[in-house]
């Protein structure tokens, strides 16, 4: 059985015996953790743990963080905070690789852990007592450990993806040049068509009054034509007349 379970058992079986002597237990504190986090081999990562309790931060404030490998049923504590001091492990596997980094005035029970490994992987539990919150539920973080990247394959990989997004951003821009010069010149092809249109209609115009002006005009010369052949075909008449007489 895991100490943190032989831990949450007897305090139940406290809380018990605090009901059955008349007294209410508090059941107000909570703790809260991420569920997952991600680190390198050889870097270092931060197991954050807040929580919030309804009664004022007591001298007698507990934090305890507590390690079960990954594959491992077993549980073992790691780090202890308490009268205000921090208790760092410093015969396992963590010894001079975790740092107290939390403040329990701010509600942070939150450690850091240098240098990891794979033997890292696994479940962190923080658990937090703040009398008379004794009684509360712990929240678990699991940690992944993972294979550094080399620097180079970084860069390589760095440049393929900044090259690659410069291409779209190409891409894109020319897409927009084309499609404005497109339209730009849908505009002026436009202008000129409307241009031309009313031009036509100008000169439709104008044809048009001068038609209008130049009707009376022929309507005169057609006059004066038809005047002119009746006084010609009058005269030729006359003449004929004439002749015809002197013969007699």
């Amino acid at each position: 059985m895991s100490q943190g379970a032989g831990d949450n058992r007897s305090l139940l079986v406290l809380a018990g015996l605090l009901a059955g002597l008349g007294l209410s237990p508090t059941w107000a504190i909570h703790v809260y953790t991420p569920r997952e986090v991600y680190g390198t081999v050889g870097s270092h990562v931060t197991l954050s743990c807040s929580f919030w309790s309804s009664e004022w931060i007591s001298e007698d404030i507990s934090i305890t963080w507590h390690f079960q490998a990954e594959g491992s049923r077993d549980s073992i504590s790691i780090f202890h905070f308490a009268k205000g001091q921090p208790y760092i492990d410093d015969v396992g596997t963590f010894k001079e690789r975790m740092e107290w980094v939390g403040n329990p005035r701010r509600k942070d029970g939150s450690i850091v852990i240098h240098n990891l490994d794979y033997t890292d992987n696994g479940t962190f539990t923080c658990d937090v007592k703040n009398p008379p919150d004794i009684v509360g539920k712990s929240s678990q973080v699991t940690l992944y450990v993972l294979e550094k990247v080399p620097t180079r394959y970084g860069v390589v990989l760095g440049s393929i993806i900044g090259g690659a997004l410069l291409l779209v951003l190409l891409v894109v821009a020319l897409v927009y040049l084309v499609r404005y010069c497109w339209l730009r010149r849908q505009a002026v092809l436009q202008r000129r068509l409307s241009a031309m249109e009313k031009g036509k209609l100008q000169r439709s115009a104008k044809d048009a009054s001068k038609r209008s002006r130049q009707a009376p005009v022929l309507y005169a010369m057609l006059d004066h034509s038809r005047s002119t052949k009746a006084a010609s075909e009058k005269k030729a008449k006359g003449a004929a007349g004439e002749s015809r007489k002197d013969k007699k």
